[in-house]
């Protein structure tokens, strides 16, 4: 398998090596399995000459144009990590040459994937357009804003979509490295991660703190302020949006566009940072929190933990 890591200048310096060192240890221990897989032939590939990481480290990349076409190109995270100067990065020419050549092996057959705000360049070439994928967790609003066409799913850390891969942030870069040596061989997959020590992560869920999604709308900004106040008292659609100086409907469609929820879905996610804040910083039981934020016992908190969670709940301190 021949594949490419596309770096851009700035490149995020752990996505970058955990992309590499995942595909070096899996090639080094390829020859210890009854059945020898192929090797994966990475190349890292950039669109200039010179490429620095976001921390200095040059990078020894071959031109886009010496290259052949790959089976697989991936894009790491660019060091950019909040809104603003992200979106200024994807405005930079290297962004649009990468752009080109994304476009290029896309359409000549190749598997085109990308973690963390790396995925922002893939969809920045509108190959994502009509397919699934993820992002980083607090650049979810962001994502959905500016590629509107690109179906979200940010609580996945790895989403396989036709053609496409995309993984969540900073080590999800793992998660998709370990993805194409389990497309050469499910059993070279499972003995690299157990020598990275990498643990099946499905979601992303357990890791999102709602207040720190990167967003600048004014309505959902009312309704998250309003929210943390009735945490105790229980949701209200009806006097969400009096509080928040809108109609149920246009509520209901700017959570749904900025955050890709219903208010009831956001609410709750609220309640479920709040509970498992106090679980991981509090001595209080599960029935005692589940009462600071409006359930009457904690058979519905633990309910709802497990559907927002998943596996991740059971890392949380057990009460009685």
């Amino acid at each position: 398998m021949r594949l490419h890591i596309l770096v851009l200048d700035g490149v995020f310096d752990l996505g970058l090596a955990a992309l590499a060192d995942t595909f070096g240890t899996a090639n080094q221990l390829a020859g210890s399995l009854a059945q020898v897989p192929g090797p994966v032939e990475v190349t890292l590939v950039g669109v200039r000459r010179r490429v620095r990481t976001a921390q200095g480290l040059t990078v020894p990349v071959v031109p886009v144009s010496q290259v052949m076409a790959p089976d697989v190109v991936l894009v790491p995270a660019l060091g950019a990590k909040m809104p603003d100067v992200l979106a200024a990065r994807l405005a930079q020419a290297d962004v649009a040459d990468a752009i080109l050549a994304l476009q290029r092996w896309s359409n000549a057959g190749a598997m085109a994937g990308a973690a963390c705000t790396g995925t922002f360049v893939l969809a920045e070439s509108a190959l994502l357009n009509g397919h699934r994928a993820t992002t980083s967790w607090w650049l979810a609003p962001m994502f959905r804003q500016r590629y509107a066409q690109v179906a979200l799913d940010e609580s996945s850390m790895f989403v396989k979509s036709s053609g496409f891969i995309t993984a969540g942030a900073a080590l999800a870069h793992l998660d998709l490295a370990l993805s194409i040596v389990r497309s050469r061989s499910p059993a070279l997959a499972t003995l690299a991660a157990r020598y990275l020590l990498i643990e099946a992560r499905g979601s992303q869920a357990e890791f999102v703190i709602p207040d720190h999604l990167s967003h600048a709308d004014p309505v959902v900004e009312r309704f998250e302020g309003w929210a943390r106040q009735q945490l105790a008292r229980g949701f209200s659609l009806d006097e969400a949006a009096i509080a928040v100086g809108a109609s149920k409907r246009t509520l209901s469609r700017r959570l749904h566009s900025v955050l890709g929820k219903t208010p009831l879905s956001y609410f709750q996610d609220l309640r479920v940072e709040r509970a498992v804040h106090l679980l991981r910083t509090g001595s209080e039981s599960i029935d005692q929190i589940a009462a600071q934020i409006g359930y009457a016992d904690g058979v519905s908190l633990r309910v709802l933990l497990r559907r927002k969670l998943g596996r991740g709940v059971r890392e949380l301190r057990t009460r009685a």
